[in-house]
């Protein structure tokens, strides 16, 4: 199993029906690791982070990939119809008390690092895989990202 980090402005994910949440598969970086956990296992589970909340809601269920065009028009946004839904049929949902969030002060600005403390995504791709070409500044991927979200 892996983690995936999903993200979406408020209300990205859909309630679907009682018991059933969609979620638009959105560009990223072409890893397809968690669709295919979902297509081999048929299960999926979920924790939602909200920003300066401690508090989390994690859900468990059986997923399956949806392409069908009224759930993915179900699902658009302002800038694109995904090309895929992960649909989840909830087997559990509950909320998760704040003590490791709280714990670990993560929305405190205080407490938070700058990003150039650490080396760039580009450098550490770079090391882990031994290439000494021209990496990208981590600027640069900013601006990528902002022109691929």
């Amino acid at each position: 199993m892996d983690a995936s980090p999903r993200g979406g402005a408020p209300g990205f994910v859909k309630v679907h029906g009682d018991n059933t949440i969609l979620i638009p598969d959105s560009p990223g970086n072409n890893r397809l690791d968690s669709l295919a956990n979902i297509v081999e296992t048929g299960k999926v589970g979920l924790i939602f982070l909200i920003p300066g909340v401690d508090e989390t809601l994690r859900i468990n269920g059986a997923a399956r990939l949806n392409d069908t065009e009224a759930v993915r028009n179900h699902c658009a946004d302002e800038r694109r119809i995904p090309k895929l839904v992960i649909e989840v049929a909830i087997a559990e949902l509950y909320l998760h008390c704040a003590k490791a969030l709280m714990r670990s002060s993560l929305w405190d600005p205080a407490r938070h690092i700058q990003r150039d403390a650490l080396p760039t995504l580009g450098r550490m791709i770079g090391d882990q895989i031994g290439y000494a070409g021209t990496l990208e500044t981590q600027e640069q991927m900013v601006e990528r990202y902002k022109r691929d979200l």
